[in-house]
This record gives C-alpha cells, sequence and structure tokens, in this order.
C-alpha cells in the first residue's frame, strides 16, 4: 500500500482523467504479453475492482476480461489515490510473483501522471499531493524580456519539472537555481537603475540591488539564504558537490519545496524587472 492522507480513502480528492486510465490500460497490455493475457487481465482487474469498492469475478475468456477490466478501471479512476495505489500494488505483486516479467518502474508511472497532469506523484512509499506544491506560474507575457530570456526560462522550467517527475532530485533543484542564476543577469540591462549594476554573478548582482535599494531588502536576503543553502556541500550540495561525510540526499518532496521556492524567486524578480525599467 501507499501512504498518503487517510481521508482520501472515504472522500476523493480528484478523479484519475481518462488520459490517465488510457495510458495505464497500454502498460497493462504490454505486460499481458509477457505472459498469460488473461491471468494478467484478471489480476490488474482485481486490484481496480477493491479500489472501486466493488465485488472480484473472474470473466470468462480474454475478451470479457478485457471489458471488464476496463470498467473496473473506470470506476476506480473516481477516486485518483486509489486508483494510482491500485495500479502500483499490482505491479509490486506481480513484480514478487513473475520476476521474469520487465515491470513499468516508479518513474514511468509518473511521467504519465506529470504528463496527463494528474495532480499526484509516487515518492515511494509515499504517494505526493502535487498540486499542494504546485508549481508557481511564471508570466508567459513578459515585454520587458527579449526572446532569448523567454525561451531559457520556458525550457529550464520544463527541464525541471520533468526531472521532478522522474525523481531525479538534485537535478531538478540545479536546473531551478541555474535559471534563478541566469535571470539575474538581466538586472545588468543599461534601463534598469541607469546600469548600475555590475556584478556577473548572482551574489554580487543581489548584494548591489541591496546596496541600490532596487528591491525589497529582505525578499532578497532570503534568496540569498537559499541560495546559499543549496549550494553549499552540506546544504542542498547542487552547485559545489556534495561533502561525502556531513552531505545528505535531496528527497523528492524537498525538492519540489526548493524548485517551488525559486519559481516563486523569479516570478518576483520578472516583476521588479518590469517596475525598474518602466
Amino acid at each position: 500500500m501507499l501512504q498518503f492522507e487517510g481521508k482520501w480513502r472515504y472522500d476523493s480528492p480528484g478523479q484519475a482523467g481518462s488520459d490517465v486510465v488510457s495510458a495505464f490500460r497500454e502498460l497493462i497490455d504490454k505486460i499481458g504479453g509477457q505472459s498469460s493475457r488473461k491471468r494478467i487481465l484478471e489480476h490488474f482487474k482485481s486490484y481496480f475492482a477493491s479500489a472501486a469498492g466493488c465485488p472480484y469475478f473472474s470473466s470468462s475468456d480474454v475478451s470479457w476480461a478485457s471489458t471488464d477490466l476496463y470498467e473496473a478501471m473506470d470506476s476506480a479512476s473516481e477516486n485518483a489515490p486509489l486508483f494510482i495505489e491500485a495500479f502500483h500494488c499490482a505491479c509490486e505483486e506481480l513484480e514478487i510473483s513473475e520476476p521474469d516479467i520487465e515491470m513499468p518502474g516508479v518513474e514511468r508511472i509518473n511521467r504519465i501522471l506529470t504528463k496527463f497532469d494528474a495532480g499526484f506523484q509516487i515518492d515511494p512509499p509515499r504517494l505526493v499531493a502535487t498540486r499542494k506544491h504546485i508549481s508557481i506560474a511564471v508570466p508567459d507575457d513578459v515585454p520587458s524580456l527579449d526572446a532569448q530570456a523567454k525561451d531559457a526560462i520556458e525550457d529550464a522550467l520544463k527541464e525541471s519539472e520533468r526531472l521532478l517527475s522522474e525523481g531525479n532530485a538534485r537535478q531538478a533543484v540545479q536546473e531551478a537555481l541555474w535559471l534563478l542564476e541566469t535571470f539575474s543577469t538581466e538586472f545588468r540591462d543599461e534601463s534598469v537603475l541607469d546600469g548600475k549594476i555590475q556584478g556577473r554573478y548572482f551574489n554580487k548582482i543581489v548584494e548591489e540591488l541591496r546596496r541600490q535599494g532596487g528591491l525589497q531588502d529582505h525578499i532578497l536576503q532570503w534568496m540569498k539564504s537559499l541560495h546559499g543553502y543549496l549550494s553549499s556541500p552540506t546544504g542542498g550540495g547542487v552547485r559545489h558537490g556534495v561533502d561525502l561525510n556531513e552531505g545528505r540526499e535531496l528527497g523528492i518532496a524537498e525538492a519540489r519545496l526548493y524548485c517551488n521556492l525559486i519559481r516563486s524567486y523569479l516570478t518576483f524578480l520578472i516583476a521588479e524587472h518590469e517596475r525598474l525599467q518602466s
């Protein structure tokens, strides 16, 4: 079983969309191609029937097993956490009982959940509601930024999201931190504070902004603190390596928090850059 908020078992926090149902069904068909198709269909059907709160009955043949499985999946999809748990647990059980079958891993499941915006991710042994840590939106239309800057922001955010969905915590944070550092160089523009910002690196630029009074001092200090912690070998260790004696690995939930904090600071910097230009 996956660990998640107990109340979700009785009050659905949201549905698993039809795209998720179809994608998981495709995975089941691929699994079924490696063994007895009917036995695999019945195996998954029993888990989805349980998730839907329905009795399980064996189907008479493969065709009916396929139809009955889809109906069980459709019923279970009314509660996304139970639906995801049913698939995940069915896969784990098959991996034990039939080790010769190649099973989709958590990363593959999470890619589906991310692609179709299911609102959940598996972070074993937990199921995490990603909409509680939803990525903070960065403005789409920022007239003061050129196309190159906009493309850099969009590409880095997409890459960070992809890395998070695949469970690559440190790399996801590294991508987001790189974006914050990169965007800070926009304040070296001649149109901002009369071109007084000359620093070439994040910390220098932030310190000059603090001295010029261009932005709110306490927000800049928060940014510096987060940047310093994530850069430190005994902190996040995403820029200068990890101290093998005192460092520690980032968890995916922690990484998601850092990525969202960085996005919030980026959103603030974009707005302030626009304000200072005008």
